[in-house]
């Protein structure tokens, strides 16, 4: 039976963190007219993920349906792409499971997309839920967190420069998807062992390219839950650098072949360019800090972006 919405949450070895997600989206408000349907991805987990959600669908008595589903294909993009393949809505809402909804998200997601058939996808704003302080200045680097807010203004994001939403709480219309994006992914994310970023931005810019409007809308919030070890200095650090080797190979995708020797050697030059201002506006002075270490690391992962291949 088709459904009016789609809640799908990729996750790997999610079992301890799964249970709070189900839980917000069991309190939804404003629902009882919908037909939704809720897809857990599991994407190769080796705890109890499975475990978890049949114990949840045994006592699931909603209007919504919990459907458990195995990605064994590593990696955030494939489990996004298999969720997208069996949702039976138009809309389909990812949530990470770590992201915990606002209690209207479902339904305000829902009208968003109804209201504005020209939007391919969409999210709004993104709240760090913290159990430990993050360090000073942290602000200037949250958006590497996938933590964002963009004002109280709905507007177009700007895809030509990588103006975009994270993953974590987009809306994505279905059919733009499956006719814009391609199933095997230029720019990957996580995989074991090795941490890369960019696989949130790269459909997005498929979906441009064929016409479609990529949206924020602030009445749609959730939390993003920022454990201790995501705070430590390697992580940072990694994280950063990981964000920053993404950019050319995502920029490349909106640009005619003919302007990818400028693209090139603007990324290249452009940001030594800023390398320089940063370590004269930070370093010189002795205002050096985690945060400035991460500004300069991504900086360098930027300049040296054509050079890296996922």
């Amino acid at each position: 039976m088709t459904k009016d919405f789609t809640v799908a949450i990729p996750t790997y070895n999610g079992a301890e963190r799964l249970p709070k997600v189900l839980d917000k989206l069991r309190s939804q408000l404003g629902t009882e007219s919908l037909k939704w349907e809720i897809i857990v991805v599991d994407n190769n987990s080796t705890d109890q993920t499975a475990a978890v959600v049949k114990s949840y669908q045994e006592n699931w008595d909603l209007c919504s349906e919990l459907t458990y589903i195995l990605e064994t294909k590593q990696g955030a993009t494939f489990a996004r792409h298999r969720a997208v393949q069996v949702a039976t809505s138009e809309l389909i809402g990812f949530l990470d499971d770590d992201n915990l909804p606002k209690e209207n998200w479902v339904i305000s997601a829902y009208k968003a997309g109804i209201e504005h058939p020209e939007v391919g996808a969409f999210n709004g704003k993104i709240h760090g839920k913290f159990t430990t302080p993050p360090p000073a200045n942290f602000e200037r680097i949250q958006s590497y967190m996938a933590i964002r807010d963009h004002g109280e203004t709905a507007h177009a994001y700007v895809p030509e420069r990588l103006h975009l939403p994270p993953g974590a709480g987009l809306i994505v219309r279905r059919q733009a998807w499956l006719d814009s994006v391609p199933h095997n992914p230029k720019v990957l994310g996580n995989t074991a062992g090795k941490m890369a970023r960019g696989e949130d931005y790269e459909p997005l810019l498929y979906m441009h390219n064929a016409g479609w409007k990529i949206w924020y809308e602030p009445n749609l919030e959730i939390d993003h839950e920022i454990p201790p070890w995501r705070l430590t200095r390697k992580y940072l650090m990694n994280l950063s650098q990981s964000c920053g080797l993404a950019t050319y190979n995502l920029a490349v995708i909106t640009v005619p072949p003919k302007e990818k020797p400028v693209l090139f050697l603007r990324t290249i030059y452009g940001n030594l360019k800023r390398i320089v201002k940063h370590l004269l506006r930070y370093y010189l002075p002795g205002k050096r800090d985690l945060v400035s270490d991460c500004e300069l690391i991504f900086l360098w992962g930027c300049m040296v972006s054509p050079f890296y291949r996922f």
